[in-house]
C-alpha cells in the first residue's frame, strides 16, 4: 500500500468513529500524508454573542485537520500540545477550510501547522500542534471500514 493509500485509510477508519467532526458538519479530504484539509460551513447556532463564529468551533476545525494529517502513517497519534492564533473573525455562512501541514515528523512525535482560511481565501486563524504516537495502528487488520 502506498503512503497516500495508508493515509486515506487511516482517515476513512478514524472518520467511521468521529461523532463530534460529523455533528459540526466538517468533512475532510486527504491528497498527500502527513496533510488534510478540513471544511466547514458557519452556522446560526456556532456564533457567539457577537454573530461571529466561537473560536473554539474554529479550533475544532483546525484539531481536525491536524489530527487527519498526523494520523496518516497508521500509528495511532494524539495531540500533545497545540496553539491558534486568531486572524480575523469568521462570519456566519462563512465555508473555512483548514489545512495542515506536516512540519516535521520524528519517530514518535511531530510538528503540524494549520491554516484556516475563509472562502475569500483569508486568513481567520494559525494552529500549530505537536503530536505524539504509540505504538498501535489506525488501521485494525482485518479491519473493512
Amino acid at each position: 500500500m502506498s503512503q497516500l493509500e495508508t493515509a486515506k485509510q487511516c482517515a476513512k477508519t478514524m472518520w467511521a468513529g468521529d461523532k463530534a467532526s460529523k455533528a459540526l458538519g466538517i468533512k475532510v479530504a486527504i491528497r498527500e500524508a502527513g496533510s488534510a484539509t478540513a471544511h466547514m460551513r458557519v452556522r446560526e447556532d456556532m456564533v457567539n454573542g457577537f454573530n461571529v463564529c466561537h473560536g473554539g468551533l474554529i479550533f475544532t476545525l483546525a484539531d481536525t485537520a491536524f489530527a487527519f494529517a498526523c494520523n496518516a502513517y497508521d500509528r495511532v497519534t494524539f495531540a500533545a500540545s497545540a496553539s491558534i492564533e486568531f486572524v480575523r473573525p469568521a462570519q456566519l455562512g462563512d465555508k473555512l477550510s483548514a489545512v495542515a501541514r506536516e512540519e516535521h515528523r520524528g519517530s514518535r512525535s511531530g510538528y503540524y501547522a494549520v491554516t484556516v482560511e475563509n472562502d475569500l481565501g483569508e486568513v481567520v486563524a494559525l494552529f500549530r500542534g505537536r503530536a505524539v504516537s504509540r505504538d498501535e495502528p489506525v488501521i485494525a487488520v482485518g479491519n473493512d471500514t
